[in-house]
């Protein structure tokens, strides 16, 4: 669906500029589209945030962006009269989300503020705005094209009338199937890591040392140090839960929690305000190191796995159902997916790069030599053997192997040209209004001017 919807970054960006200087310009209407009007002004703050962050505009800008907004209020006027409605929570769940990234990039709430020389909560408010109507757009979107059905009939049709230069490349791809086993910490170094929370927590209660100083020089969450440990507003289900469980249950500003153990490491964390259910706190992280000998022994170990496996006296699914602690796919034969395309294939600049490496000069059904990686949804360091499940090389595209990419790429069209023909439908029916000065462009849906 991503390919479909239109491509309305320019409105929903609201990376800052200086404010448009309007030479004494007297600001005017310059579409209206149904009782809906455009200014001279939006159209002018969109093009130089474009400018700024160097996003290219293919055509003329004062063409592009006010056929954009256009193409934005034909879809959210039919969203009324269909009674399209989004999830507050959803949206303030992307606000959030957004002002996070938006702090992590700047540096600080009071930076990000100087940013976009707005304060925080008319931010907020902007930014809830924008994400409504996206949300809404991208809803109308797919309840127009929902119904749309594609045949086997209908993708060998699409395959045979595409010309050769027009069928796509496919890159290399390969499956992998995984044993992965994470060294156990020693009790030493865990019970290291603890006491130095508790002297933090000692620091902080005592008030010798400010949390947020703490979390800047020491904790190993290095996107919220960058903020002095602040996570910013988050729902309960946006949190592990045994962080979740704590935080929520912090009531003293000034008090530092007990120490919390999750799949991260260990955390300490203090209460900054709690809005409804959604909570902002800081939190310090340490992670425990595992030491050379744990995974020395455990290389040892999964090498001893490999040579059964390779000797015929245990199948690879034998060996992850045994030995592998990879949640993510030790229920699933060791078969690694694909987060990005939702599947088991993977191109090479896809797979982490540890394992791009390893699998990169290996056969179909070679096993690797155990190696240690970072595990990405942990970001703790593992032992691991890959498997080559299945590999193929760049080739072009066919309906053997690439009936499913082939089939997306169908209905992807198919879904686009439908909007298409919605969109010119739309013109017909609605009234419109363009200032002569604005009416020698070259739109792509010329049914504006009538």
């Amino acid at each position: 669906m991503k390919k479909i919807i239109l491509s309305f970054s320019l409105l929903l960006s609201i990376v800052p500029i200086k404010m448009w200087a309007q030479n004494n310009i007297i600001d005017e209407v310059i579409w209206v589209v149904g009782d809906e009007s455009i200014l001279r002004s939006e159209v002018e703050e969109q093009r130089l945030r474009a400018q700024y962050e160097g996003t290219p505009i293919q055509g003329d800008p004062y063409c592009v962006i006010p056929e954009q907004i256009a193409i934005q209020k034909l879809y959210l006027h039919q969203a009324v009269l269909d009674s399209i409605v989004v999830s507050e929570s959803s949206v303030m769940s992307q606000v959030e989300s957004r002002l996070n990234y938006f702090i992590s990039q700047i540096g600080s709430k009071e930076k990000m503020e100087e940013y976009f020389r707005k304060n925080t909560t008319d931010l907020r408010e902007d930014l809830r705005d924008m994400i409504r109507n996206q949300q809404i757009i991208q809803q109308m979107q797919q309840k127009l094209v929902g119904t749309l059905k594609s045949t086997p009939a209908d993708i060998r049709r699409f395959y045979t009338q595409l010309p050769a230069d027009s069928i796509p490349t496919v890159p290399a791809q390969v499956e992998l199937q995984i044993i992965s086993f994470e060294p156990p910490v020693p009790i030493d170094e865990t019970n290291r890591i603890k006491e130095r929370l508790r002297d933090f927590i000692d620091r902080i209660n005592s008030g010798t040392t400010d949390f947020s100083v703490l979390a800047r020089l020491y904790s190993e969450d290095t996107e919220s140090a960058k903020r002095g440990g602040e996570l910013s507003f988050m729902g309960r289900g946006q949190l592990v839960p045994e962080f979740a469980t704590v935080a929520f249950n912090l009531i003293d500003t000034k008090k530092v929690s007990r120490i919390v153990q999750t799949e991260f490491g260990f955390h300490i964390i203090q209460l900054i305000e709690k809005r409804g259910d959604r909570i902002n706190c800081r939190h310090i992280l340490l992670k425990p190191r595992v030491s050379l000998d744990e995974k020395t022994k455990a290389i040892h170990n999964l090498d001893s796995i490999s040579k059964l496996i390779r000797d015929n006296t245990m199948t690879f699914e034998k060996g992850v159902m045994n030995f592998s602690q990879d949640k993510n796919t030790a229920l699933n034969a060791g078969l690694m997916l694909n987060e990005k395309s939702g599947n088991s294939k993977f191109e090479y600049q896809d797979l982490p790069p540890e394992v791009a490496k390893i699998v990169y000069g290996m056969n179909v059904g070679e096993i690797s030599k155990p190696f240690t990686m970072i595990n990405q949804a942990s970001n703790k360091e593992v032992v691991a053997v890959v498997k080559v499940k299945s590999k193929v090389e760049n080739h072009k595209a066919n309906l053997t192997d690439d009936y499913q990419m082939l089939r997306g790429i169908y209905e992807n069209n198919s879904k686009q040209e439908f909007l298409n023909k919605w969109i010119v439908k739309k013109q017909k029916e609605t009234y419109i209004s363009i200032d002569p000065a604005w009416k020698k462009c070259k739109f792509q849906y010329p049914g504006w001017l009538k």
